[in-house]
């Protein structure tokens, strides 16, 4: 956003995804986002639910906006075309831990060609400005415990448009192939015979705690980084993970998807062998201006950070005592 907006008080009217792009800029330029649209796409009510926009849940009444610094309006979805085209393509866009200035510059000329944008809740909504005017943005938000969009749905998805003629891309946050389910997009274009190409993305398992000044290497302290999903707990029957293994290993853990399960996870790296006084931190909305940091031991960690709500990324490991490593 070109604007000065820090410290302003805006309103977005509506709530579709291209209003939820508005939000997305307005925090990250440092304002006071309220959102009034009856219903808001899932992206915007999981912001609600973090705290870290109002909505109000409704149009704004006469008068109301005076009220405001900045007001911004979200578009409605553009037209469909009535051209007959040729088959189209999908772009996988990883799109980096949510700063959009972490978004690749191959990634910002894909956002800029696409007819039709698939897009996730932890992308960095911001960069949709990116796109053309008339570009179709569809919200495929799966928030934690509450509304969710099926992955084959969104398989579903990117064939029909590409089919129709469509330059697809699939925007996610971090990497799609580091538990982002990019594999199975990948392979169902495959099948459908859809020309499909990959722009890599900033991974958070490494951007978090960078940001947060934590190196997931640090010579002569660790030589290895392990990164898991703590999307399942341990001992759960989709589990995979050998926990033992894991508290022996000697490199650093980084949990992703593991709000949750934090605790059920640290209890099995102590119970298989890690020392309770391992450090540990959480990094919450790594590169959002809303970004915290949480910082104990194994065994304290989970505590600390019960009150911290997704997206969040948990380092276990040495290097998590930033103040050790000097």
């Amino acid at each position: 956003m070109d604007l000065n907006v820090t410290g302003l008080s805006a309103a977005v009217v509506g709530g579709d995804i291209r209003a939820a792009a508005h939000v997305a800029a307005l925090l990250e330029g440092g304002a006071v986002v309220t959102v009034l649209a009856p219903d808001v796409t899932a992206t915007i009510d999981d912001l609600a639910a973090r705290g870290l926009v109002t909505w109000a849940p409704r149009d704004p009444g006469p008068g109301e906006l005076d009220a405001f610094d900045l007001v911004l309006r979200g578009h409605p979805r553009a037209a469909e075309t009535d051209r007959i085209l040729d088959t189209g393509s999908v772009t996988l866009v990883g799109g980096g831990p949510g700063d959009p200035g972490l978004v690749t510059v191959a990634g910002r000329a894909a956002i800029e060609r696409a007819d039709v944008i698939v897009t996730d809740r932890l992308a960095p909504l911001a960069a949709l400005g990116w796109a053309r005017a008339d570009v179709e943005v569809v919200d495929v938000a799966k928030i934690p415990g509450g509304r969710s969009t099926s992955q084959d749905d969104i398989n579903q998805l990117l064939v029909e448009h590409a089919k129709a003629g469509r330059h697809v891309v699939r925007f996610k946050g971090g990497d799609n192939f580091v538990f982002g389910r990019g594999g199975e997009e990948l392979l169902a274009c495959h099948e459908a015979g859809i020309a499909t190409h990959v722009v890599p993305g900033v991974s958070s398992a490494i951007a978090a705690p960078a940001l947060a000044g934590i190196p997931v290497t640090h010579r002569g302290l660790t030589q290895g980084f392990t990164v898991v999903s703590g999307h399942v707990p341990p001992g759960h029957p989709d589990s995979t993970l050998d926990y033992a293994a894991l508290a022996h290993a000697g490199t650093s853990i980084v949990v992703l998807m593991g709000v949750r399960t934090l605790e059920a996870i640290c209890a099995a790296l102590v119970e298989g062998g890690l020392d309770p006084t391992t450090p540990a931190a959480v990094v919450a909305d790594g590169s959002l201006p809303s970004q915290h940091v949480v910082r104990a031991t194994v065994a304290t960690i989970a505590g600390a950070a019960a009150d911290v709500r997704p997206p969040a990324v948990a380092v276990i490991g040495d290097v998590a005592d930033v103040e050790g490593l000097a």
